[in-house]
């Protein structure tokens, strides 16, 4: 049951679609129920009261407002039914609980105006008419007072719902946020233990290796004693970095192929690639670019990939590119610039993911990287990677 009303609650026209063929059918049965032949306005009348009950909860100002209109035709009818007093009370209801309390006293007011309406065309001549009024009023005001208490009680039980389904939101947020913290700082953590794991046993071992370097051909036993220690050390800080990294690994993510990482000798075949997909691209090196630290030629690839992709994202018909690496020896310096026949896109001119982990790679190595258009049109970046590697304490 839960379940359904969970359904329903989520899908309210189908509710109340079987509240208005309800309705449907009382009217045809009242009209088959009359000696008289119905008025040809009392079929489009009694489709507009009860009809918009469908979707009352949808959109509840249009359809309370087509029930005042078939109201009001069922008053120049003079073809009163129980439906005609049963649906307008239902759109006080409804737009107590769903607007706000200005709209449906003003329906109110014009519901209550059509009944006095339909009350003094219907009268005859020996009625009393003091007495029909008072008794239609507080018939009224007793209806329509019902039904907006009731509104009332609705609309702030749902309000309440609504609050408590936020707050429950917000906190579900907060507690993924402090997760998402308490990880950071437990990862910052594991990185200063892998620097001092790293840091420890290194020590341990150039200073080992210095030794045996000396004592060699003296005395042989105390080289190979040094060895020993060396391999001892290197293997024990191996296991506990393997530890520490596999708690800083997602554990989301599923196990990556184990395929070599591609380095700065990869850059013909990028290009190769970039060139098959229709962007004309130059690529211009200088220097020797095949036996660089695995590291470098990893950022330097990525560098080159991403400035690449970018052009190929947002250059338009036409774009070109011109890559130039130089290797002097002492550093690294790429450049990548690119024509275009498009518009630069705003985030990538405000520094998107994209150039932002581009400069992230050139400053875990030392280097720079600036990145922007080109005063005669285009796209421009360029990196300097120095091959010795940065001190940190």
């Amino acid at each position: 049951m839960r379940k359904l009303s969970l359904w329903l609650r989520a899908h309210p026209v189908v509710g109340d679609g079987v509240v208005a063929a309800f309705l449907l059918l009382s009217l045809v049965a009242e009209s088959d129920g009359r000696e008289s032949a119905p008025s040809w306005l009392a079929i489009p009348a009694g489709l507009l009261l009860a009809a918009p009950v469908a979707v009352r909860r949808t959109w509840p100002i249009r359809s309370a407002y087509v029930v005042l209109l078939g109201l009001a035709m069922t008053a120049v009818t003079d073809e009163g039914s129980a439906v005609a007093t049963l649906v307008p009370c239902m759109m006080i209801y409804t737009l107590v609980a769903y607007t706000n309390r200005r709209i449906a006293a003003l329906y109110t007011v014009l519901v209550g105006a059509l009944f006095l309406i339909d009350l003094f065309t219907g009268l005859e001549p020996a009625d009393d008419v003091v007495q029909l009024l008072v008794v239609q009023l507080v018939f009224c005001i007793m209806l329509g007072g019902f039904c907006w208490v009731l509104g009332e009680f609705v609309g702030a039980r749902r309000a309440y719902l609504a609050e408590v389904e936020k707050r429950v939101r917000d906190l579900e947020f907060e507690r993924d946020q402090q997760a998402r913290i308490a990880v950071a700082e437990e990862r910052n953590r594991i990185a200063r233990e892998i620097h001092d794991v790293l840091a420890h046993s290194v020590s341990v071992m150039v200073t080992q290796a210095d030794g045996a370097s000396y004592a060699l051909r003296q005395k042989p036993e105390l080289a190979e004693q040094a060895m020993r220690t060396i391999s001892g050390t290197g293997r024990e800080a191996l296991n506990e970095l393997r530890g520490l990294l596999g708690v800083l690994r997602n554990p989301d993510e599923q196990e990556p192929d184990r395929i070599p990482q591609p380095t700065a000798a990869n850059l013909h075949d990028l290009v190769d690639r970039v060139r098959s997909l229709g962007v004309t691209t130059w690529l211009e090196l200088t220097g020797d670019f095949t036996g660089l630290p695995a590291g470098i030629g990893l950022s330097v690839y990525r560098i080159v990939q991403e400035s690449l992709t970018n052009v190929v994202k947002h250059g338009g018909t036409g774009a070109k590119a011109e890559v130039r690496a130089v290797n002097d020896g002492s550093r690294i310096e790429l450049e990548v610039l690119s024509t275009t026949t498009a518009s630069l896109p705003r985030y990538l001119a405000s520094g998107g993911n994209g150039l932002i982990g581009m400069r992230e790679r050139a400053v875990v190595y030392g280097g720079t990287l600036d990145a922007g258009p080109r005063p005669e049109g285009g796209w421009r970046v360029h990196a300097v990677l120095p091959l010795a590697p940065p001190t940190h304490d």
